[in-house]
């Protein structure tokens, strides 16, 4: 055969291969308001950026008709590319070969993705539409699976690992995005689920949707399993980007520095008057945390579950940042058992891959109930403690409002290694308010006195007395707990300024094999 016949050929064999399932299937695809796996690597990737590889792999099995069967890839695309002109990899599953199932040389190209994605240290991000395992396969799907989930885990903290989940996602299938830093998932098109309506109506009686099991919303609000939802599959792959562009390639690099036209001194006014008198009335913290950070960007993580803690990404001064809030506009932004395993886990990312962590505390206590106690917020609780004492990121944190009990040591204070702990003139930092203070400290005094006038002025004076001397930052900043009061109006400077001192930060803990925190 002649050069030009064996070139001829390949240029056969790749167009074949880009067909994927053949047009049928991509119209079908298309139909459903979806697009194929190469159509969406091309808009996640850089124009030209894509190098793909194992385009022309098939699998070898013959049972059930397999033998019948073969399309160049597999079922599902992989490669790599640049976003921004940065280097990641990237499988995406090929639903319109055999429902993108996952066979034991599908499961082969996707470890093969990930183990050079670790071996030189860049991003992996998963685009998944499958039906799950290729079940005339067997064993060998759900071995492929098995090593997928193991590569994930050896992968974790050392590579960021994103998934989106543009298509179905159930049974074992569901596990690997699970072990993945985030997952999105995109309305009207995705859901995920270990066992399907069928199986829950056979085996409990209970009859539900696919979307009520385990569509966007649930999970993004209920489960708390998705951590951003889009509009559309463009929506989704436009986040994918925006997350790229706040983390680093890899545990050893410091976060990517943009430049920024936003002043590094810039005063806002209206900090001063953002907290209200009354102590009880809330407010939005997301008003805050857009005020402050460069060109008001905010990307919020987690939006519709907890809302009782924000979570997210933004910049100062070009650099990126987490943000942790407690919300007074849910909950009071009281912490309960979602909350801290929000806060946990989002520390926890921020501390893996050397992002500073900015933290804005207006916290009134742990959610107090039966609810509460038996779904374990104490070993709850102490995850986000856990997650903040281990981390060795510079920390910043500055109390707004309340800071009280329990719940002001979990908040990144000075004794969990905060860096810099600052405090506006509005932060109150006591072992409780002073209403509930002098229900403890005066309760007999107060019995005794029988007139109910003369009573309740005695309750008020005495809780007075209690905010004078605690209702204020000062007695912590007394003791060094706080480093200073600050004038809410600066804090954007203040916390570019903290984090420019702490830039070459260098703190080490005891060695061990690794750590034990309460899950």
């Amino acid at each position: 055969m002649a050069i030009e016949e064996k070139i001829k050929k390949l240029v056969e064999m790749r167009s074949e291969a880009r067909m994927g399932g053949g047009q049928k299937r991509i119209d079908s695809q298309h139909s459903k308001g979806k697009l194929t796996a190469r159509e969406r690597i091309n808009l996640l990737l850089d124009d030209g950026s894509f190098e793909e590889f194992d385009m022309f792999v098939t699998h070898r099995s013959t049972d059930f008709g397999l033998d019948k069967e073969h399309y160049l890839g597999d079922g599902v695309v992989i490669g790599n590319g640049t976003i921004d002109g940065r280097l990641v990899y990237v499988y995406s599953q090929d639903f319109t070969v055999l429902g993108g199932s996952l066979s034991e040389t599908n499961a082969k190209k996707i470890c093969k993705v990930m183990d050079m994605a670790m071996k030189v240290g860049a991003p992996v991000i998963g685009l998944n539409d499958s039906g799950g395992a290729r079940i005339q396969e067997g064993v060998l799907s759900l071995s492929g699976y098995a090593e997928i989930f193991q590569r994930n885990i050896e992968a974790s903290g050392v590579i960021p690992q994103i998934s989106a989940i543009l298509g179905p996602c159930a049974g074992g299938a569901v596990y690997s995005p699970a072990l993945t830093d985030f997952i999105l998932m995109a309305e009207n098109t995705s859901y995920m689920f270990v066992t399907g309506p069928k199986v829950v109506k056979t085996v409990t009686g209970e009859d539900i949707s696919v979307e009520d099991l385990g569509g966007p919303m649930i999970h993004a609000s209920k489960s708390g399993v998705a951590h951003f939802v889009s509009k559309d599959e463009e929506d989704a792959i436009n986040t994918l980007k925006r997350i790229i562009s706040y983390i680093p390639q890899n545990y050893m690099e410091t976060t990517p520095l943009l430049e920024c036209n936003d002043p590094v001194d810039r005063i806002e006014d209206v900090l001063n008057t953002i907290i209200p008198d009354n102590p009880n009335k809330p407010y939005n913290v997301l008003d805050i945390i857009h005020t402050i950070v460069d060109n008001g960007e905010f990307e919020e993580v987690h939006k519709y579950y907890a809302k009782n803690i924000v979570v997210g990404f933004a910049r100062f001064n070009g650099q990126s940042v987490g943000i942790v809030a407690n919300q007074p506009n849910f909950l009071a932004g009281v912490l309960d058992i979602d909350a801290s395993k929000k806060g946990a886990r989002f520390v926890r990312f921020c501390d893996c891959f050397n992002i500073p962590i900015v933290t804005l505390v207006d916290v009134p206590g742990f959610l107090p109930g039966s609810a509460q106690e038996y779904g374990g917020i104490i070993s709850n609780g102490a995850k986000l403690m856990y997650a903040y004492g281990e981390a060795t990121v510079p920390k910043v944190t500055i109390t707004l409002r309340k800071s009280y009990g329990g719940a002001h040591d979990v908040m990144s204070c000075k004794q969990l290694k905060g860096d810099l702990n600052y405090a506006w003139p509005s932060a109150e930092i006591a072992v409780m308010g002073a209403q509930g203070a002098i229900e403890i400290l005066n309760a007999r005094e107060a019995s005794a006195i029988e007139d109910p006038e003369k009573r309740a002025q005695f309750v008020a004076e005495k809780e007075a007395e209690y905010r004078e001397k605690f209702a204020n930052p000062y007695q912590a900043a007394k003791y060094g707990f706080i480093d200073d009061v600050i004038e809410p109006r600066n804090t954007r400077f203040r916390i570019i300024r903290a984090l420019a001192s702490l830039d070459n930060k260098n703190e080490h803990r005891p060695n061990k094999k690794h750590n034990n925190i309460p899950l």
